[in-house]
């Protein structure tokens, strides 16, 4: 029977998964406090076990040479970014992890930040908290009607585009790979590349993987493509952008607003685009609702009896 450690420190706030995990598997331990564990501290944590449930944290290489009875990291997590396939192959450990199992809420926050910021509420928000009821800064737009271009249709692409179909908005998709079969459900739906989506958009949605070709795609020369007035919306993965080339384009108008649950650095104090008031943002909590921690944790359970090797440049790590 596998000997199971928790390093996600979340399980108690679902008392029944909890109770469940120590049922199937006696003696599986669980952290008492909530902090990361990294380094020594982690590896500690998981000698004598061969099964570790874990969230976030990176297994670094003097980690897994520090436990030789590691077999199985199984994520609870909604990317692999901080995962290394090389390493995990290298002290042949497999893992698990489910694709999408946060799209729900990721797509439901996504479609919310896109009429939150066309309808420039945060602006509006902070005017009333200043006091007023009412002041110079205009109009807000529907989002009937309008081109919204969806970057990266995967499983969150996808649910976002199901979710606009009530908005009778008109669909531009732009993904690697081949989306015709799921496109050609939709009247509203074109199949286009990056530039051509970029210039005809007046919100640009990204649900891309954070990988090597991903990181930094949204810089200076990409922001000066996309549609004058557009709003952009980030709520897959944080340093896909320059975010001071955003900042920049977003001071001029040339973006008319921003809404990310995202950042290259996190947490993000201090970071320039938090001053700007046509930027509203939350911190990373796209997943963070009970159904889908309590998916994300089932999926972590479930994964400790059927793991895979991972393989370096095959998805999700291509």
């Amino acid at each position: 029977m596998p000997r199971v450690a928790v390093t996600f420190p979340y399980f108690d706030f679902f008392p029944e998964l909890r109770a469940e995990l120590s049922a199937q598997y006696p003696g599986t331990k669980f952290p008492d406090h909530r902090r990361v564990l990294e380094g020594e501290e982690l590896a500690e944590y998981l000698q004598g076990y061969d099964t570790a449930v874990i969230g976030v944290q990176r297994y670094s290489e003097d980690v897994l040479r520090a436990c030789p009875d590691l077999k199985v990291i199984s994520l609870c997590s909604a990317g692999v970014d901080h995962i290394d396939p090389a390493l995990l192959k290298k002290y042949g450990i497999k893992m698990w992890w489910q694709a999408g199992i946060n799209r729900v809420s990721v797509s439901e926050l996504t479609v919310s930040y896109m009429v939150m910021a066309l309808r420039r509420l945060h602006e509006f928000s902070s005017i009333l908290r200043a006091g007023q009821w009412g002041g110079p800064i205009g109009f807000g737009t529907d989002l009937r009607g309008k081109t919204v271009g969806v970057h990266g249709v995967g499983h969150i692409g996808k649910a976002v585009i199901e979710l606009l179909q009530g908005y009778k908005v008109n669909i531009l998709a732009c993904d690697r790979v081949d989306i015709s079969e799921f496109a050609n459900q939709f009247d509203n739906v074109e199949v286009v590349s990056a530039q051509e989506m970029w210039a005809r958009s007046d919100v640009v949605t990204l649900h891309l993987s954070k990988n090597k070709t991903t990181i930094g795609l949204y810089d200076a020369a990409v922001l000066d493509q996309i549609k004058p007035g557009a709003v952009i919306i980030n709520c897959a993965r944080g340093g896909m952008f320059d975010e001071d080339a955003l900042a920049q384009r977003l001071e001029s108008g040339h973006i008319a607003a921003a809404a990310f649950d995202v950042f290259a650095m996190e947490p993000a104090n201090g970071n320039r685009l938090l001053d700007i008031p046509t930027f509203f943002a939350s911190p990373h909590i796209g997943a963070t609702t009970r159904e889908s921690w309590g998916a994300m944790l089932r999926s972590g359970m479930y994964g400790i009896e059927h793991a895979y090797e991972p393989e370096p440049g095959v998805y999700p790590f291509d």
